[in-house]
């Protein structure tokens, strides 16, 4: 069976994605270009939550480090185009805007390896000794992708779509 590449809801798709790519990367040329991030950092804007200047090599929460971009920029694209393929599938606005997030931003990350050789981020939430990654709008868009995925596929549906799901009898 060949894929569909266009549905009634790929214009959605393809608008999300982009208007997270379009957020995430004006956000990044402005960190750097206009405000001079990596001269400023750290900048605490509150007892928890600060601005700073990371280059990150590895995939998610720099796991997986590596100075070879082009292998991540390849899974990347290849991850996209299964996702745009799923998000063709679709027939609930939910799943196919949470698809988007995640397109939008997967494509955003893999344009700063492509230009930079690593993807730029700012957030950095800590408290006493815990610190938790720094991570970018592209990283905030992909984990509400996720959990929209996840919300969608226990709680959105049909009764009858619950049967089976974790905690739903389906009666």
């Amino acid at each position: 069976m060949k894929p569909k590449l266009w549905t009634p809801l790929s214009p959605l798709v393809l608008a999300l994605a982009a208007l997270v790519f379009g957020l995430d990367q004006t956000h990044k040329w402005w960190m750097i270009n206009v405000y001079g991030i990596e001269a400023k950092a750290p900048v605490p804007l509150t007892s928890f939550f600060e601005l700073v200047m990371v280059w990150n090599r590895g995939v998610s929460y720099g796991l997986l480090t590596t100075h070879t971009q082009e292998l991540l920029i390849g899974m990347s694209l290849a991850i996209t185009a299964m996702l745009w393929i799923w998000a063709c599938r679709m027939d609930r606005v939910l799943g196919a805007a949470a698809l988007a997030l995640i397109i939008g931003g997967a494509l955003a990350n893999a344009l700063d390896r492509a230009i930079r050789g690593a993807v730029a981020d700012f957030f950095h939430f800590h408290y006493g000794n815990f610190s938790w990654y720094v991570f970018n709008i592209a990283d905030v868009a992909i984990v509400a992708g996720v959990a929209l995925l996840l919300y969608e596929s226990v709680f959105d549906g049909a009764p009858e779509d619950r049967r089976g799901k974790a905690g739903f009898s389906g009666e």
